[in-house]
């Protein structure tokens, strides 16, 4: 079988349908997923959860998918149309083998693609396994079990899901006040978690493109870019609403909009949320990526946490925390992380229920709590086409050697006492990303073209 190896990515595979991904690759990911596991469990008969997401091309894949997988062994739980989160908690609840959600998160409608995990949702990442896949795939050399493995349909996971999660994490539902809520599921995922979650809550919610649809009628379902946040900040001014909530495509991660109907940025919404789980768990470890965004640091290091600096990327933060024990963890682009008794994934339930219980705690509208957290100047993600994305790496290194300090952790990290970047590599294209931030907008502006002239000379 032919087909493109750049599809595997560093954390999931993701590419165009069906020139890229089709029924026939999905098939022998199935067959190489499941002679994966078997030699990593020395065993043959295991147990796989499989979700799919809305997109056209999904109910094909995850047939073909599904079919790899019986065909090698192995017997498989179908949970159907479900959010990637739902995926990784059924993974982990159900005590299964691992699992894979047939999904290309946000990416445009002509894409496709697959999650994948292990036992208690432990990802496959770039340097646990996912190439070794690739090479599987590529080599294309498998036979048929002896004996087919079994499927069954899996119900009422969202349900199992929501309460599972309330109870474990210690969520009362009565302590959230009645608000007004916008969500604009676009189409996607999140519609389906969100609808069972504020069915157990006495809040009005105002719901925008909650019908599921892989032609994405409404937007693209991805919450970075800020177009695609508009139709919920008008709702919210709209409606004077007291929070507009944005999930991506997969639903695993979310954007809020406070009542003011500005975007809550991710580093103060982590910090916020790092800090109600060391209230809970006083002392604890909590991972967030390198990008900067200084007031999460501050506030762990106020509520006397452990910080834990990681690197880029959904599934390298979540191997992170389960290797230094973390409680919570949070992305820049909008994962949120917890730990919980069958495993440390994104858990929205836990997530959104967490912060409705601590605005209602507080008694003012959201926009006053977040205002004072504003303190520091951020630059927003830049990206730049260069030739030689390492040599531009050694040269800011030679450049800012002055610095407070420097960190090659992912890409280079300067830090000075006034201002403070990260600049990594795109893992597939000729490009370099700077993050930087200052104490104030003057320094951020003067920094943020001084670097971007270094890197694009």
């Amino acid at each position: 079988m032919k087909f493109d190896p750049t599809v595997f990515k560093a954390y999931d595979i993701r590419g165009k349908y069906p020139e890229q991904i089709t029924a026939d690759f999905a098939y022998t990911l199935g067959l190489a997923y499941a002679h994966l596991r078997q030699t990593e469990e020395h065993r043959l008969e295991l147990t796989i959860i499989v979700g799919r997401d809305m997109r056209l091309s999904s109910p094909q894949l995850t047939e073909s998918l599904i079919k790899g997988l019986l065909e090698a062994g192995v017997n498989v739980l179908d949970i159907g149309l479900a959010s990637t989160p739902t995926m990784y908690f059924a993974v982990g609840y159900y005590r299964t083998d691992g699992g894979i959600q047939v999904s290309a998160s946000h990416n445009p409608k002509e894409d496709n693609g697959f999650k994948l995990v292990r036992s208690r949702s432990i990802p496959v990442s770039e340097n646990t396994g996912m190439y070794t896949l690739r090479d599987l795939v590529l080599a294309n050399k498998f036979s048929k079990a002896k004996k087919s493995g079994s499927l069954q349909k899996k119900s009422s996971v969202l349900q199992e899901e929501l309460k599972s999660q309330i109870k474990e994490l210690n969520i009362n539902p009565s302590n959230i006040k009645p608000f007004k809520i916008v969500i604009d599921a676009g189409n996607s995922m999140g519609a389906l978690d969100m609808e069972q979650m504020f069915s157990i809550l006495p809040c009005e919610l105002i719901k925008l493109n909650f019908k599921l649809d892989g032609n994405f009628p409404a937007h693209q379902p991805d919450p970075l870019v800020d177009e695609n946040l508009l139709p919920t900040i008008e709702a919210v001014e709209l409606h004077h609403a007291d929070l507009g909530i944005v999930p991506d495509g997969d639903g695993d991660r979310y954007f809020f909009i406070d009542n003011e109907g500005n975007v809550i940025r991710q580093e103060i919404l982590r910090g916020i949320m790092a800090q109600i789980a060391l209230h809970e768990h006083p002392g604890a470890t909590v991972g967030y990526d390198i990008r900067p965004g200084k007031i999460t640091l501050d506030m762990i290091l106020e509520a006397g946490g452990k910080p834990l600096v990681t690197k880029v990327g959904h599934s390298l933060i979540k191997e992170a925390m389960l290797k230094h024990d973390a409680v919570f963890g949070g992305e820049s682009s909008g994962h949120y992380f917890y730990k919980f008794s069958y495993g440390t994934f994104e858990a929205p339930f836990a997530f959104v229920l967490k912060f409705l219980e601590f605005i209602s705690s507080k008694n003012q509208p959201v926009a006053d709590i977040v205002r004072p957290l504003k303190k520091y100047f951020h630059s927003g993600e830049i990206n730049s086409l260069v030739k030689d994305k390492e040599g531009k790496i050694k040269v800011l290194a030679t450049t800012y050697k002055d610095a407070k300090n420097i960190s090659f952790l992912d890409g280079i990290t300067v830090e000075y006492e006034n201002f403070w970047f990260n600049v990594r590599p795109s893992n597939t294209e000729n490009k370099l990303r700077l993050n930087l931030e200052a104490i104030d907008k003057k320094t951020m502006e003067q920094k943020r073209e001084e670097v971007l002239t270094i890197i694009r000379s």
